[in-house]
């Protein structure tokens, strides 16, 4: 006979990992838009998408389009376009994310991006332009999320690469 667990006491037990969300757009000419983090925060220098951690309680399509308005000033639709899940085993000694990708659409060239304190630039790039830049992850997940977003797919990644 197995023994018996309360289950708060067995929730405690269980794999913990954070949950984080990010947001890839695009403009006319398919290039992403990266946002570099500036000086003092923990990935000072490298380039990513806007996205970020969730907060307590809130889903991945919410906090998608929290951090993408607060990094950006962007305000994105209301339907998801989930185009992919990386699971990495430890984050700047955070242990495991769980990160959520969303697909934000193409963006008009007129739309202004302003962004927040923890960044210092933004640009758009096209995947070839990615090789000697600074990412805050590595450019497989991009090229992955970028091919997901143009065939209406959804990729599973460990470590950013395809499994």
């Amino acid at each position: 006979m197995a023994d018996w667990m309360p289950r708060e006491d067995w929730v405690r037990t269980q794999p913990q990992a954070l949950i984080a969300a990010c947001v890839l757009v695009l403009d006319g000419d398919g290039r992403i838009l990266l946002l570099r983090y500036g000086p003092g925060q923990p990935n000072s220098g490298n380039w990513w998408l806007p996205g970020g951690m969730l907060d307590h309680g809130e889903d991945p399509w919410t906090a998608a389009r929290r951090e993408m308005r607060e990094e950006t000033g962007i305000e994105l639709g209301p339907e998801p376009a989930l185009i992919g899940i990386d699971h990495r085993v430890d984050v700047l000694g955070t242990g495991p994310v769980l990160d959520c990708f969303f697909h934000g659409g193409t963006l008009a060239d007129d739309v202004p991006v302003r962004l927040s304190s923890e960044h210092d630039r933004h640009d758009w790039f096209a995947l070839g332009e990615l090789h000697d830049t600074p990412l805050a992850a590595q450019l497989p997940t991009l090229a992955a999320l970028h091919a997901a977003a143009a065939s209406g797919t959804v990729v599973c990644l460990r470590e950013g690469h395809l499994l």
